[in-house]
């Protein structure tokens, strides 16, 4: 992670690239919507492709010389397809957010009625918030967690659908720490005649690698980020019943898109091929190993978790009772380097911007090799932390713990 070309023709953006690579070697990495690709995903996303347009889809170009770029595009639709079992797959998105509108514009009108969960009960921005495009642009119904229990409440989404006869259920999430019953959704969604969109951002790698089940069977569309668990270049794909393909495609291209980013889909191809082999499942079952065991050992600290656990990659806690508020608690834990987020609880008091609560999980510290015996000292460093805010001597302390054990754990793709 040298990059002797930058460092000669921009020193400043150089100094920036080798200080994150440091934070990123001498830190522990919580969000759990972020993780480290390997070295053959950055060298894919890192490549001449960048260079090529390539309008429309393999066979059907807008612009000459794709004979290369159709071979490699075909590839990440076809692994695609094998991992998760697909009927037809479309790599060319962006990143989720588009690919959830490319969904809605290809198989809605504006106006209809929506359902998804509320952003503040662990939905994302594109499951209906009312100041975002989905919220302004479709009528959503928003559904929500038990208040006693966490978890979603699925009487309440029946309840709901037979109210409001909406035209497509919303069943996926960016803050919710618990499996998902998709069985139970697309029940629903048949009995009152709604087609059903799963988003599995946040779990795709965990489904890839068997550990969680998959909606693919089930649902009429199914959202992918491919970074996150799934381990891939930032970006997205849609994965969808063979008879709604022709309109998922042309939402997507022309619809909502130009030119796909042909490096980005090369990174797909690789982290599908990565993802197809057999250490990968190791790989899933680890992250969710990790991810309960800190859930265990955060809750022995005191932490209150929401739905009192995790069945993912994905901790929520709520730390209203250590009187440590959501936003004082990133900006404390940055300081010993650790990273996760600040988040809102189902039904938060507090502000969104100054939350009650942390969101947290394990897909980066288990690619960098970490396991159940480095969840109890990530605990313990969070437990002393955020018992020391005010404490700079201690939090320098504990910086230098986390320093000393982060480097015995390499990154892929760093090497400074």
């Amino acid at each position: 992670m040298m990059y002797p070309t930058i460092e000669k023709e921009d020193p400043s953006l150089h100094q920036s690239m080798i200080a994150e690579g440091k934070r990123q070697m001498e830190g522990v990495e919580l969000i759990p919507s972020e993780n480290y690709v390997s070295q053959a995903v950055l060298e894919a996303c890192g490549s001449i492709l960048t260079n090529k347009y390539s309008e429309g889809y393999p066979g059907k170009r807008y612009y000459g010389g794709q004979e290369n770029i159709d071979v490699i595009e075909n590839l990440a639709i076809e692994r695609a397809k094998k991992l998760f079992g697909a009927e037809h797959v479309n790599v060319q998105p962006y990143s989720g957010s588009p690919a959830n509108t490319a969904i809605y514009f290809a198989l809605l009108e504006f106006g209809d009625t929506v359902m998804g969960l509320k952003l503040d009960h662990g939905g994302h921005i594109t499951h209906g918030l009312p100041i975002g495009f989905s919220g302004k642009a479709y009528n959503f119904v928003q559904y929500g967690v038990n208040p006693e229990t966490g978890y979603l409440d699925m009487e309440e989404v029946r309840r709901l659908a037979q109210e409001h006869k909406p035209k497509m259920i919303v069943a996926g999430f960016t803050a919710y720490p618990r499996d998902i019953d998709w069985k139970a959704f697309k029940e629903i969604a048949d009995e009152v005649g709604a087609l059903t969109m799963a988003d599995i951002s946040h779990t795709a790698g965990l489904i890839a690698g068997g550990v969680l089940d998959s909606p693919v069977p089930f649902f009429d569309v199914v959202m992918s980020t491919t970074h996150k668990t799934l381990r891939g270049p930032r970006g997205a794909m849609i994965m969808c019943k063979t008879e709604h393909a022709k309109k998922i495609d042309r939402a997507v291209f022309p619809g909502l898109q130009g030119g796909p980013h042909e490096h980005a889909i090369a990174g797909k191809a690789v982290a599908f091929k990565e993802a197809l082999q057999p250490e990968f499942k190791n790989y899933a079952s680890q992250i969710k190993k990790n991810a309960v065991h800190l859930a265990e050992e955060l809750k022995r600290r005191d932490f209150k978790l929401v739905s009192d656990g995790t069945d993912t990659h994905l901790i929520l806690a709520d730390l209203s009772n250590k009187e440590v508020p959501g936003k004082v608690a990133q900006n404390t834990l940055d300081k010993i380097g650790i990273t996760l987020n600040m988040n809102t609880v189902p039904d938060d008091p507090r502000s969104p911007f100054d939350p009650s609560g942390i969101r947290l999980g394990t897909p980066a510290v288990t690619t960098r090799g970490m396991k159940e015996d480095q969840m109890v000292q990530i605990a313990d460093w969070m437990d002393r932390a955020l018992s020391n805010v005010d404490n700079e001597t201690e939090l320098a302390a504990i910086k230098k713990e986390v320093e000393e054990i982060c480097l015995t754990f390499p990154v892929p793709g760093i090497k400074l």
